[in-house]
């Protein structure tokens, strides 16, 4: 492509942009709004997944025991637990350890347990951690069928719980992106439509002369793009204020959150938006010009 060409694309595109500047304005802001909620959306699916990886790689089995098993008994069951298949480290925590880890929790509430005076209902049991998540329920069903041992508890209901949260994010997620992005499309092409209609005098005479359809269309699919490109750099900018200013409060109330950390992270996000952008503006250009090019 010529030098003079691309000059003469440059120039179109800043002189339609000019003349339609309420309705290239809306459309950026439109690109914006709807880059900025996809981002939102697909930072928060993003740290869900890790948040439920990371619960996965830390998953540990609950042994409890019988209130007939003695130390001398519980000492046999630790071995056998030891021995089978995926088991890192195996501790045993004693009854009165638990009542007070309870207490802990409880926190101003632990005054509930005064009705039970002395008594204390919770077992003794092991916790066992495991080398892949993905030995823990085989690892879990082993262990309850040893002699001595009530039940083992992972937390597979909250685990079952954070990916259905997981799924359903992306599934509401991707479909209002989709709304988002048609209706992205819908403003951009009417932006450019309207320069398409009052320059439909002129497409016709450049298509007489002999002007190819894509020497006609590249401005308005630049205009576009342009469109697309300074929505998505507001978006971007929004995006990562945003993200850094969530991350330090996470981090100021919840320490040990795995929140993704921002860098790559927000680079990749930029340039997921941007390039977003950039093609939802060239695709609503390309639509709205397409009927005009059959002369």
């Amino acid at each position: 492509m010529k030098v003079r060409t691309i000059e003469y694309y440059i120039r179109e595109v800043f002189i339609s942009l000019r003349r339609n500047n309420w309705m290239s304005v809306a459309s950026i802001g439109t690109v914006a709004v709807s880059l900025f909620i996809f981002g939102m959306f697909l930072m928060m699916v993003m740290n869900m997944n890790k948040l439920a990886e990371n619960m996965e790689s830390q998953v540990q089995i609950n042994v409890y025991l019988l209130d007939k098993v003695d130390r001398e008994q519980a000492r046999d069951i630790e071995k056998d637990l030891k021995e089978i298949e995926g088991v890192e480290s195996v501790g045993f925590v004693t009854k009165d350890e638990a009542m007070e880890r309870f207490k802990d929790r409880l926190g101003d509430q632990k005054t509930l347990l005064d009705a039970l005076d002395e008594t204390n209902p919770l077992p003794d049991s092991f916790e066992v951690t495991v080398t892949n998540p993905d030995l823990v329920k085989t690892a879990a069903e082993k262990m309850e069928k040893l002699d001595g041992v009530e039940c083992a508890k992972y937390g597979q209901d909250v685990m079952e719980h954070l990916f259905e949260i997981t799924r359903l994010l992306r599934i509401f997620g991707f479909t209002l992106m989709l709304v988002l992005a048609f209706a992205t499309l819908f403003i951009i092409s009417n932006t450019i439509r309207l320069t398409v209609f009052a320059r439909r005098k002129e497409i016709a005479i450049m298509k007489y002369v002999g002007a190819t359809d894509w020497f006609i269309r590249w401005p308005f699919v630049m205009e576009g793009m342009v469109l697309g490109l300074f929505g998505s750099i507001i978006a971007a900018m929004v995006l990562r204020t945003a993200y850094t200013a969530m991350a330090e409060k996470v981090y100021d109330t919840l320490a040990f959150f795995p929140l993704i950390p921002e860098q790559p992270f927000l680079t990749y996000i930029t340039i997921v938006v941007v390039i977003s952008g950039m093609v939802v503006g060239a695709i609503g250009s390309a639509v709205s010009i397409k009927k005009f090019l059959k002369v």
